[in-house]
């Protein structure tokens, strides 16, 4: 969801400049320094269930993430022609399903500002699996709540770890986002074929 669907810039500012400067604040500390030692924090817990929860990060930092998630909520945005790509599938009968690391509450937040929760048939967080989509394993687990053919199944996506993992399960078709965030150049997706943007993958006229 976040990078693929939804632009990542919300989630860079929010983690990187706004917990800080509320952290900061709240410890008496300079913001150079609140950023230091969160990103020392963020490091630890990368790729894990924990970097994705809002409940681990409030019990953690002692700070009200949601409140302040609210707070820069209106940088929460939809990538160009998604909605285009999903209304697409929906037409052709596909399943359509997001699973995403994001945490539930994370996940109530963004779809109520976006309106996009319609155009899936499952919307499944990896806390509710109880694997980040880093682990390989998480795949066999969601396969068990929702079937699917992994030769068949197509992921976007713009961690190159989770792909990394959806290809070690199986997964064959897979399609990495170049620029995840709007603000930030595009990234090398190695040798994952790439979209710049949704309209890559829309039906010829």
């Amino acid at each position: 969801m976040d990078g693929t669907l939804l632009d990542l810039n919300f989630d860079n500012h929010f983690w990187q400049q706004h917990v800080p400067l509320r952290y900061a604040e709240a410890l008496g500390l300079t913001q150079q320094a609140a950023r230091d030692e969160l990103m020392a924090r963020y490091h630890v817990r990368a790729g894990t269930l924990e970097w994705y929860s809002v409940d681990f990060w409030e019990t953690e930092l002692e700070l009200d993430i949601m409140r302040l998630k609210e707070e820069v909520a209106h940088l929460i945005a939809v990538h160009p022609h998604v909605v285009a790509f999903l209304t697409a599938l929906r037409a052709s009968g596909k399943r359509v399903a997001l699973v995403t690391n994001a945490h539930h509450k994370s996940l109530t937040l963004k779809m109520s500002r976006t309106g996009l929760p319609g155009y899936f048939d499952d919307l499944i967080t990896s806390h509710e699996i109880g694997l980040p989509k880093e682990d390989s394993a998480f795949w066999e687990r969601l396969r068990a709540r929702i079937p699917f053919d992994p030769a068949t199944t197509l992921l976007v996506e713009d961690s190159l770890p989770v792909l990394d993992s959806a290809r070690t399960y199986g997964i064959a078709q897979l399609i990495a986002v170049r620029r995840p965030d709007s603000c930030r150049p595009a990234k090398d997706t190695g040798a994952y074929s790439a979209i710049d943007d949704f309209s890559e993958l829309l039906p010829i006229a």
